[in-house]
């Protein structure tokens, strides 16, 4: 009976099989019923597949004797190999040789109980700790430099034959990544749409593509159709601008192999690692979009108002609703989500006309443009502010100037004191005072710098808002890609009113 602990053959698992074989052919009281070979798996874990199947044959009765080229070989959870080895084996009389640690619990019992077994597989149990942090350590400081350490990159990438941590574009299947983004955002079609389209076009899924296209053993359900989770985990994965962001699950430790979410704050992420696939604002419009309570109508494409209205007292979303006018004309409206679905006590109608919506909407945005006829001349005036050198840059230098001068002071303070010139106490007190001084500039510094920051955020917020105006210098109806270009949400007063929160500017409108 052999069995190696450990998907072609190892040359560990053939130096273990060789040692094994000759010392069963030195002994003829042995037999070879089979050999039970889990290579690649971990000895912390008693779920092997290759070691379950032993307990099998040795519960039916078809194995009596276990043996392995030593007790690290059996496993190096130093709790369950003690349990196999003083309660599980005697239980069903197999008898347990290691041969290397000197073990034959049949013609020497008392070599499996001596207290250097314990001992043993404590140490092998530290060797796996150790080696498991010393892994981690390494791999974590892989995904810090932003180098690629899973088995398979996904959907769209493959990994370069010359560096396996780096990851290339793979054509065929980045035109899909790149329609499924399109389709998203630019023609507002829903997640189990975009699946439909994919299916009805003979598209094999990410699990397909891996295994019929790329050939790689990638072992999961042989269902190649699309469905909507995968839709959604392609639209969210920042690898397809550029960035490598790892480490979003672990292990709870060495022995226990169960995956844990990590939370989004430790995730690692570092940008720019590869070429990527999507545009940035295009993924940005995406993650707007899926943040958003995007329902999409019958035909598959999303409401022009999904995820935008809600009501401006108790801020829930505003629901859609059909009604009949006295000539028989049906009419769309929204109405508020807490008066139609908890209680008329909770919140008013805040009823609003579908058609009233979109006039006073298209209104606010044509006002705006009104407002920027000459949108080259303000743009190219914020360039030019853009480029002229900041006062806060010379204050700055002057500040740092100032604080070289109060160190050197400083630093002549200790000579003074030494030469008589100044007391102890004078020299603690001009010390404490120069260095209240660096302080007060190096905050200053701090400070300058941040409002510089803002101020240049400001200005870049400023031509993006004008910029997006100036795309519907022209515009004469609304449509899906308007609204996620220039509103960030709506709110739904009372008598037709409604507050529009842009997402450069706000504005409200009676």
């Amino acid at each position: 009976m052999i069995i190696g602990i450990e998907k072609q053959e190892s040359n560990s698992i053939t130096s273990q099989k060789e040692l094994l074989n000759q010392f069963i052919e030195e002994h003829d009281d042995l037999v070879v019923y089979d050999t039970y070979v889990d290579d690649g798996f971990t000895g912390t874990d008693f779920n092997r597949p290759a070691f379950q199947r032993l307990l099998e044959d040795m519960k039916n009765g078809y194995i009596n004797c276990v043996i392995v080229k030593d007790l690290s070989r059996l496993g190096r959870n130093y709790i369950e190999v003690g349990n196999y080895i003083e309660q599980i084996f005697p239980i069903f009389n197999v008898r347990f040789i290691a041969i290397n640690d000197n073990v034959d619990s049949y013609k020497n019992p008392a070599s499996s109980n001596t207290i250097l077994i314990p001992f043993k597989n404590l140490i092998n149990d530290e060797y796996c700790r150790d080696t498991s942090i010393k892994i981690r350590s390494a791999l974590n400081g892989r995904k810090k430099k932003g180098e690629f350490v899973g088995a398979f990159p996904a959907y769209g990438y493959i990994k370069d034959k010359e560096n396996p941590h780096k990851l290339i574009v793979d054509k065929e299947s980045a035109e899909i990544v790149k329609k499924i983004f399109e389709w998203k955002v630019n023609e507002g079609i829903g997640n189990l749409k975009i699946c439909h389209r994919l299916n009805s076009m003979g598209i094999l899924n990410p699990t397909g593509y891996k295994i019929k296209v790329l050939n790689q053993k990638y072992h999961n359900s042989s269902d190649y159709t699309w469905g909507v989770s995968t839709i959604r985990n392609i639209l969210k994965n920042d690898i397809y601008i550029g960035n490598v962001t790892q480490g979003k699950r672990r292990v709870k430790s060495y022995k226990l192999h169960k995956l844990d979410k990590v939370p989004k704050e430790e995730w690692i992420t570092v940008e720019n690692m590869h070429e990527p696939i999507i545009e940035k604002e295009l993924f940005e419009k995406a993650q707007n979009l899926m943040k958003k309570d995007t329902r999409v109508r019958k035909n598959g494409s999303l409401s022009m108002w999904a995820g935008i209205l809600k009501c401006a007292d108790c801020k829930r979303a505003m629901h859609k609703k059909y009604s009949k006018n006295k000539s028989g004309k049906i009419y769309e409206y929204y109405i508020c989500g807490t008066y139609r679905k908890k209680s008329h006590e909770l919140c008013t109608k805040h009823t609003i006309k579908q058609s009233d919506l979109e006039n006073a909407v298209l209104e606010v945005i044509k006002y705006h443009i009104s407002k920027f006829v000459d949108i080259e001349k303000i743009l190219n005036e914020l360039e030019v502010n853009e480029k002229k050198p900041l006062n806060n840059s010379n204050i700055e230098k002057q500040n740092n100037i100032q604080i070289e001068k109060i160190r050197l002071l400083k630093k002549g303070l200790y000579e003074d004191l030494k030469d008589g010139i100044i007391t102890k106490e004078e020299y603690l007190e001009y010390k404490e005072d120069y260095e209240k001084q660096i302080e007060h500039l190096e905050q200053a510094i701090i400070n300058l710098k941040r409002r510089s920051e803002e101020e240049k955020n400001k200005e870049n917020e400023n031509v993006k808002w004008i910029e997006e105006f100036r795309k519907q210098k022209n515009i004469m109806s609304l449509d899906r890609t308007i609204i996620d270009e220039l509103i960030e949400y709506i709110e739904v007063h009372e008598n037709n009113k409604i507050t529009i929160k842009f997402k450069f500017k706000n504005c409200v409108l009676l």
